[in-house]
């Protein structure tokens, strides 16, 4: 009888480790009373108090009086399980997830991009009407980098306002921040060389690795506080690392920002490597943004990306890049790749920029998405939590800034065939496997709530999202005669 306890309460240290793992428990979160656990895998209390023993003991987690037990904080380096840098293929998964048309008729929880139904966005594209009909009366000309002067000043208050201090001969402005980070790359790497980046990362980002046929190493980043700095250092120790692309605020996908001292920290081990900051979404920070890797950078090594994309509208396709000692490089990639840019569209959002309306449209689009986060994620945790089987066995991430979440699910379950059905019932998601090169996010969804509405087409939908995720998700019990783990790796 003994050995069958025994075996027992292995498995329920193998059952919260490997939740641990999948981050469905953060660090210093809360983990699971002794009789909710123990109803959870039907299993004696005995069991798993005996499992909880063992992990303290292993320094997996800890005791807090009155309290139970939660995470551990020291447990959050991932070094052991980084995987070598590996040569990027998404593009075929990639095409098959985004060519589906978008009905309107959608639940629209899987795009990136940012909801235009306000009133400085109709504003914006009369701009755009007025300068489109100017055009005509003027002869035909390239805009040749670094972009049209009046946007590139509005673009020097905007960087300011982000604690960013540069001059307009120091922004060059890009076909959206795509192509902003795909010069950068080219500037300070070879075909071959290895680039490193948080993980799960944005898989545009992956696409341009791959298209540029460099080598990816992905650095675990926690959901809450970002890339993991512990195995950066190991990978930089171990690897030929050429550059590194990072988001490291208001994460894509999940919504993650690195603390100020974790930036400091992050900027001290990468050493003279050049890197790359992605920030897009650093405009919708609900509350203050934080510092910039930017703007904490004494070596002139960081090269700052952004664009109108998430803030105003991502048809736009207007990004800049603020290159540092690399503006030569890039600038000279810019010329030879483009010759000219969107002589409309610089020109036409350059003095709808000027006119101080985008401002306002940031403070009101900031406030929608507070709001949105706050109701989404109340009535997704609720419906979810509706289904015995996924109470306890998800983390949905908490952003302060943008429109995205992340839902970890347990290892096994395969977010892709949600994906599939979650679409066919008229519900738009996207999987965790976009966002990695080994297929680790698997069981991850990416969730936008950038159009959320608190209506019956939304209640709908989230409750029937979770359903379709309840079918996809099996936590079997523990049982007296089973000899492996009850969650297999996928």
């Amino acid at each position: 009888m003994s050995i069958m306890i025994g075996k027992k309460y292995q498995q329920v240290v193998q059952f919260i480790r490997e939740q641990i793992t999948n981050q469905c428990y953060l660090p210093d979160e809360k983990l699971p009373s002794i009789r909710a656990l123990s109803q959870q895998l039907q299993v004696s209390k005995n069991t798993v108090i005996r499992g909880y023993e063992q992990l303290e003991a292993a320094g997996d987690i800890t005791p807090h009086p009155r309290s139970g037990f939660r995470v551990s904080k020291l447990n959050t380096s991932s070094k052991e399980s980084q995987l070598p840098p590996s040569e990027v293929d998404l593009i075929g998964l990639s095409k098959v997830i985004l060519s589906q048309p978008l009905s309107p008729d959608l639940v629209h929880a899987g795009s990136a991009h940012p909801n235009t139904d306000f009133p400085a966005i109709r504003s914006l594209y009369a701009e755009i009407g007025r300068h489109s009909r100017y055009q005509t009366n003027i002869p035909s000309h390239y805009q040749i980098p670094p972009g049209n002067e009046t946007l590139i000043k509005q673009l020097v208050h905007i960087n300011q306002e982000l604690g960013i201090s540069t001059s307009p001969n120091k922004i060059l402005i890009t076909h959206g921040a795509q192509q902003a980070i795909s010069l950068s790359l080219q500037a300070v790497t070879q075909p071959g060389d290895v680039v490193l980046v948080d993980s799960p990362c944005y898989f545009g980002t992956l696409l341009i690795i791959e298209s540029l046929k460099l080598k990816a190493i992905e650095v675990p980043a926690n959901p809450t506080t970002g890339i993991d700095l512990a195995a950066t250092e190991h990978a930089i120790n171990h690897w030929p690392i050429k550059a590194i692309v990072i988001n490291p605020s208001y994460n894509n996908p999940t919504g993650y920002v690195m603390p100020d001292d974790a930036r400091r920290q992050f900027l001290a081990i990468t050493k003279n490597i050049p890197i790359i900051e992605d920030d897009v979404f650093g405009g919708l920070a609900y509350q203050e943004h934080p510092a910039t890797l930017k703007s904490l950078d004494q070596q002139d090594r960081v090269i700052y990306c952004s664009s109108l994309s998430k803030t105003l509208d991502s048809r736009l396709r207007i990004g800049w890049v603020l290159a540092g000692k690399y503006q030569d490089a890039i600038e000279h990639r810019l010329l030879c790749d483009n010759m000219g840019s969107l002589n409309l569209m610089q020109s036409a959002v350059g003095e709808f920029l000027s006119s101080g309306k985008y401002r306002q449209h940031l403070g009101v689009i900031r406030r929608t998405y507070r709001r949105n986060q706050r109701n989404f994620a109340a009535l997704f945790v609720d419906a979810l939590n509706q289904h015995p089987s996924l109470i306890g066995q998800f983390h949905l991430s908490q952003p302060e800034g943008s429109f995205l979440c992340w839902l970890t699910l347990p290892s096994n379950t395969d977010t892709f065939a949600i994906y599939q059905q979650a679409l066919t019932m008229g519900i738009s998601i996207l999987p965790g496997s976009m966002f990695g090169t080994q297929g680790q996010y698997n069981h991850c969804i990416r969730l936008s709530f950038a159009t959320f509405e608190q209506n019956d087409h939304w209640q709908q939908g989230i409750t029937l999202l979770a359903g379709i995720i309840a079918l996809h998700v099996t936590i079997k019990p523990i049982s007296a005669h089973t000899k492996t783990s009850t969650i297999k790796r996928a």
